[in-house]
């Protein structure tokens, strides 16, 4: 069924198909005379014409009552058929139209010496078709008078591309059409060359050009399609290429198929999800992981070799092999060619071969030139860390300069060698220790020790271990600072700031932390299974009364029991996990302590595990330890060894 719109379609192709037809009216004597005349006229193949017999016309008798044809003509319509195939959308559908060449029919002659040959060959697309008198002028201009007028009529009619003898003639062996087959020394190509037939002299069939390439030792690459085409169409007296040697193929060279970009100049960015480009992320590093497969060596190819025209082989060189190019922290596969990392890092291309390299070198500082850092080993950046950027590493984090408002975040060690300044958003954490002449407004996070040489100012400091404050103003003013072991400057606090400095030691700071959310959650979960519980009372109060509930009350009774089961299981989760945390912060058998070398001032606040000591005085090289739950003050005593000499011979001074 074909809706309205398909309906206009058709009917709108039509209409311009029809604008399109150009019609002609014809007379003739005869019906094939005046068909003939309008295919001319039109420019067209009969086969593609359309006619209507408007007066039909009569021969008369004695040249009496003779009446012409009168049609009225125009050109077929061509339907195009379409080929449809499948794409990938099943919905979607391409049309593949066969285009055809216009090409004229035409007519061969071959003169044989048994007879006078015909082949008459059909048009294509929109080409003219051979006529008899075509025929004629061949045979009258090779002088051929003696031929069957009507087969030759037929032969071009059914024109079915095969010679056919159609007359005689009086055969001049002297004038015959003479061939030479020519083989370069190097045998590549044939070629032949033919002399014009005289008067009476024979052409040569395409079957005598085969046996006569044969019988000179051409026997390979010999095209005979356009052989047959040069006997019809012979260009004489001039070098036909016969054949053609087959080229031999020589084999591809090996070659190193690379996972991984080899041209470090190339920035790949990223859009976000807002449809933004993020050009802080221009990923730069190649980071790799250890087994992971960096390259492959694609084996040279076998040559395949080529023949002469007289058969002969011609040898193909094969591939050249190159080496597999292994540099430092890699090793190659079992198959022999993958090139494996041994290490995480970074994959670069040096001295042509490939290495893991377990440090990433910054030559400047960390900014919009570099983007984000994000490195499976150590990064090294001899420059600043720029506002607003952030340094990932698998391994150790050096700065050789100063850190803004970023973020660095190291499984290993953080070294700054001069100072951070987060302005109160930038976090720095390391999996074991941070190393920096100062730490201003930032918050920091160590998995063993804070040492620093400058002081810590308005910050929020955690160390599993310790914090240690050496050097000429190694003061630590304003700000939270927590430490399970120590906490030990030269000056703690201010005469003058009003930020309230507090130093708390003998806890784990990440437990202590997960402590305090644990706790929160509790107290939310409390409030709200209170709230549930007082709900459900009061509608089962209502049912004891009235004996039943409307059915969207007993639904929502159902609801808060079920929540009430939700709740009262998270609860028992969470007062578990505080459970655990407090037991194991009572287990630490560390002796935390808080230690001024010079000064505390008043306003400190000192906390060691549970206890509480608001400094309301001031103390002069002192040590504050917790003894049977209270807080003492003590000599001032020295940091461990460890915090005095940092990694690589980093120092404090």
């Amino acid at each position: 069924m074909v809706d309205f719109v398909r309906l206009q379609q058709i009917v709108k192709e039509r209409l311009e198909r029809d604008r399109g037809i150009r019609t002609v009216s014809v007379t003739g004597a005869t019906l094939e005379d005046t068909v003939a005349e309008a295919a001319a006229l039109l420019n067209v193949p009969v086969r593609r014409l359309e006619y209507e017999i408007t007066e039909r016309g009569a021969s008369g008798f004695l040249g009496s009552g003779k009446k012409n044809w009168v049609i009225s003509a125009y050109e077929r319509a061509i339907v195009k058929k379409e080929k449809k195939r499948a794409s990938k959308d099943k919905h979607e559908e391409i049309a593949e139209v066969e285009v055809v060449k216009d090409h004229d029919g035409d007519v061969f002659l071959q003169l044989r010496p048994d007879g006078a040959y015909l082949k008459a060959v059909s048009p294509t697309g929109r080409g003219r078709p051979a006529s008899a008198s075509d025929a004629a002028s061949l045979l009258q201009d090779r002088g051929i008078s003696d031929y069957d007028q009507g087969l030759v009529s037929n032969l071009v009619r059914d024109a079915a591309g095969i010679y056919v003898r159609v007359g005689s003639f009086e055969h001049q062996p002297a004038n015959d059409s003479m061939v030479t087959v020519d083989v370069p020394d190097a045998e590549m190509k044939a070629y032949i060359s033919v002399t014009p037939p005289g008067a009476g002299g024979c052409d040569i069939s395409a079957e005598t050009f085969l046996s006569y390439l044969k019988s000179n030792r051409v026997v390979y690459g010999v095209n005979e399609e356009q052989v047959r085409a040069f006997a019809d169409r012979p260009a004489y007296r001039e070098k036909f290429v016969a054949a053609e040697a087959l080229q031999p193929v020589n084999g591809r060279d090996a070659y190193i198929q690379y996972n991984f970009e080899t041209d470090q100049s190339k920035i790949t960015l990223k859009e976000g999800a807002n449809g933004r480009i993020d050009f802080k992320e221009l990923n730069i590093i190649k980071n790799v992981v250890q087994n992971q497969p960096l390259a492959k060596k694609i084996p040279p190819g076998q040559g395949t070799s080529g023949r002469t025209v007289t058969g002969k082989a011609i040898p193909a060189k094969n591939g050249k092999d190159i080496p597999v190019p292994v540099g430092k922290n890699v090793h190659v596969g079992d198959d022999g060619d993958t090139i494996i990392a041994d290490i995480n890092g970074q994959v670069v291309i040096a001295g042509g071969k490939i290495n893991v390299e377990p440090v990433y070198t910054v030559k400047e500082g960390v900014g919009l030139k570099t983007g984000n850092i994000i490195f499976l080993g150590t990064v090294i950046i001899n420059g600043n860390v720029e506002d607003g950027f952030s340094v990932k590493a698998a391994g150790n984090i050096e700065v050789n300069g100063t850190v803004g408002k970023a973020e660095l975040d190291a499984e290993g060690d953080i070294i700054v060698h001069h100072g951070i300044t987060g302005k109160f958003t930038g976090t720095v954490k390391a999996g074991r220790s941070i190393w920096a002449r100062f730490i201003e407004n930032t918050i920091v996070e160590a998995g063993n020790m804070v040492v620093v040489s400058d002081g810590i100012i308005n910050s929020q400091v955690d160390a599993f271990k310790r914090i240690v404050c050496r050097g000429k103003r190694a003061n630590i003013v304003g700000g939270r600072l927590r430490a399970s072991e120590e906490i030990n400057a030269k000056v703690i606090g201010s005469p003058t700031s009003g930020t309230e400095t507090i130093c708390e030691v003998g806890i784990d700071p990440q437990s202590k932390l997960q402590l305090e959310t644990l706790t929160g959650k509790k107290a939310e979960m409390e409030k709200q299974l209170e709230e549930v519980q007082l709900n459900i009372q009061t509608l089962i109060n209502i049912k004891k009364q009235r004996k039943s509930l409307p059915k969207d009350k007993e639904v929502y009774l159902g609801e808060l029991i079920d929540r009430r089961h939700v709740l009262m299981a998270d609860l028992r989760g969470t007062v578990e996990g505080v459970a655990r945390i407090q037991e194991y912060l009572n287990t630490l058998k560390a002796r935390g302590r808080v230690s001024a070398s010079v000064k505390v001032y008043p306003g400190v606040k000192i906390i060691i595990r549970d206890a509480v000591n608001n400094v309301h005085t001031e103390y002069r090289m002192v040590t504050f330890i917790l003894e049977n739950g209270l807080i003492r003050v003590t000599r001032y005593e020295e940091p461990s060894d460890e915090a005095k000499k940092g990694p690589d011979g980093y120092t404090t001074d």
